[in-house]
């Protein structure tokens, strides 16, 4: 395979939507696909202009911008863009400008429509099920189209009279770090004024500090309505070329909203984190990037985004924290002696992370791996997962993690651990197995595991025995359902009275997703795509397979829509829920969610 092509399947397996794709899929599709390289300045297309593809960011960043050339939000690395105009006419919206140099891939149109028809988890991913503008691109990953100005502005601005001085305004904005005062006639909005009036009207003019405000203010300025959407406010600043507006509700002023404050709120999306965290040279300094987790996962919830989209995206977060770890640990110890693969299992691996998680990874080693060459990996591996800590993804408490030897191991012992755990399934072979069936790469040399992988389901398939005690194993977490379909909750502790969303809700799902898998030997990690893969396939009946997936979007919903609200109290987020914060309505359809797992899991323990 030539070394462009390679590079290209690479990277087309680390981004979403493309590595939902099979490896064959993408093997098939690298060919077609051209690699771009662009520098700062240049612009990739303008609005308007035809598109031939869609593409796909590596590195770097682009302003998108209007027709007029003004800034409107800004693409990174995993960023996708072009879909829309592909959907509809094939004519970009906005434009897009390089801002750092960049590399993209572009998939031509062709084979995207192609995907869109004949892979429905791809196509899903382009169609989130919920009303989004066109008008700007990516604005429903910055919440401008959900949000309203009153959730986005400054509340209480300061203001001042106009025959106020400029001398004293100018030391108001000094003292309070601001950039505009609003001119106000006792409570009636005349004018505003900002930095930039003082710079061009009053100092470029030559002007002295005793000029009054009512001379060189913008008068009757353009408000808008608290109610309005974040959208309306970035559409309006950027048309009139405006870097402040006044909120008012009818005749009373209520607030002040900034290109600032939109541009702040843009910042808080996965492809924006992601691009901070590239940057970073130290895991303290991706911790503090990190701190935007939260907020990114509170504002997809208040959009209505699907959770399968709001996971994918923050564990895109944590993959970019981790190839950037790894990334600094070579600058720090050099070259690897042999090829590896570093690989995430768990909640990560499945591409399900949400506002808690610790870690869970391993390496395989090349088997041209020396006894000798394991200090440089034992140290790669410590510093990786000690920076993964220090923002925020604790030490796995079971140990499986890369600075445990037993997880630092060559290609064929990998190969080893797996036909044992095959072959002798025992109570510690199911748990591992259960673990490592959920791997994913995330950076180095992905050929060590695609072929293994593929060995690994076609033997476990083979296996009746194995697959019935994985069966067995996938039936110890119960749905928290008492007798007359009532809630079974925590006892006592820290948690009495409350539903374990994760471990008696997510997780038994998760397990019988895990086993759907291996019967189908389905490479797919990520829950819901197991389900739908054993749905197509044949695995479990249509209807079982519509039941379970909607109770499984129930209870995800559920659990981040709880972690949300936490956040929004500047709460610790968990998995504890008390079935008296949700409503009649709501307790009924979260029992028949757990009804429908009990009963799939009832199916499963009566075909094994």
């Amino acid at each position: 395979m030539p070394q462009d092509q390679a590079t290209i399947l690479d990277s087309l397996s680390r981004h979403a939507p493309f590595d939902m794709l099979t490896p064959e899929t993408r093997a098939d599709l690298a060919p077609e696909i051209t690699r771009i390289t662009a520098d700062p300045g240049q612009v990739l297309f303008h609005a308007g202009d035809p598109l031939d593809g869609l593409y796909l960011i590596e590195t770097g960043l682009l302003d998108i911008i209007s027709q007029d050339g003004d800034l409107i939000t800004q693409r990174g690395p995993g960023d996708v863009m072009g879909e829309r105009a592909l959907m509809r006419d094939d004519k970009a919206t906005l434009g897009a400008r390089v801002a750092e140099t960049a590399s993209f891939l572009m998939i031509p149109a062709r084979r995207f429509r192609a995907l869109m028809a004949d892979v429905p988890a791809f196509a899903e991913w382009f169609r989130p099920g919920k009303a989004v503008s066109a008008e700007v691109a990516g604005a429903s990953d910055t919440g401008l189209t959900s949000l309203q100005v009153s959730d986005l502005m400054t509340g209480a601005p300061l203001s001042c009279p106009p025959n106020e001085t400029v001398q004293a305004v100018a030391r108001t904005m000094r003292d309070k770090s601001i950039s505009s005062l609003l001119v106000m006639d006792d409570k009636t909005l005349n004018g505003i004024i900002t930095v930039h009036d003082m710079t061009n009207k009053v100092l470029a003019e030559g002007l002295g500090g005793d000029v009054l405000v009512s001379q060189v203010m913008t008068p009757d300025p353009i408000t808008i309505s608290p109610d309005a959407l974040g959208l309306d406010a970035l559409l309006l600043l950027a048309n009139h070329k405006f870097n402040h507006l006044p909120v008012a509700k009818g005749d009373r002023v209520v607030g002040m909203l900034t290109r600032t404050d939109l541009i702040r709120q843009q910042a808080t999306t996965a492809s924006h984190i992601a691009a901070d965290i590239v940057q970073c040279d130290t895991a303290e300094d991706m911790a503090k990037v990190m701190e935007r987790v939260p907020k990114l996962l509170a504002q997809l919830v208040s959009e209505g985004v699907k959770h399968q989209a709001i996971t994918r995206r923050i564990t895109n977060v944590t993959d970019a924290i981790t190839r950037r770890l790894l990334v600094l640990a070579e600058r720090k110890l050099g070259p690897p002696p042999v090829p590896y693969l570093w690989l995430a299992c768990g909640s990560q691996g499945r591409q399900e992370q949400t506002g808690i998680s610790d870690q869970d990874n391993c390496l395989i080693l090349d088997d041209a791996f020396k006894p000798e060459h394991d200090t440089y990996f034992a140290q790669l591996a410590q510093f990786v997962c000690d920076g993964l800590n220090t923002c925020g993804f604790v030490y796995c408490p079971g140990d499986m993690m890369a600075t445990t030897p037993r997880w630092r191991q060559p290609r064929k012992v990998w190969r080893d651990y797996f036909t044992t755990w095959i072959n002798e399934p025992d109570n510690e072979a199911q748990m591992l197995a259960s673990v490592m069936f959920d791997l994913r790469p995330i950076s180095g040399e992905s050929a060590l595991f695609e072929n293994l992988q593929h060995e690994v389901l076609k033997k476990a398939k083979a296996n009746s025995i194995f697959v019935a005690h994985m069966v067995s194993n996938s039936l110890k977490h119960t749905p928290p359902l008492s007798l007359f379909r009532g809630f079974a909750l925590i006892r006592s502790g820290e948690h009495k009275n409350t539903i374990d969303l994760k471990l008696s809700g997510v997780v038994p799902v998760v397990d019988l997703a895990r086993v759907y898998a291996l019967q189908g030997a389905f490479e797919a990690a990520n829950t819901r795509e197991r389900l739908e893969l054993a749905q197509e396939h044949g695995i479990i009946s249509p209807s079982g397979a519509s039941d379970l997936l909607d109770a499984y979007d129930m209870i995800a919903e559920t659990r981040l829509r709880h972690q949300a609200a936490q956040l929004r109290k500047d709460q610790h987020p968990d998995n504890f829920l008390s079935p008296v914060q949700l409503s009649e309505l709501e307790r009924n359809h979260l029992r028949d969610a757990f009804m429908v797992i009990k009963t799939m899991q009832s199916a499963l323990g009566r075909a094994s």
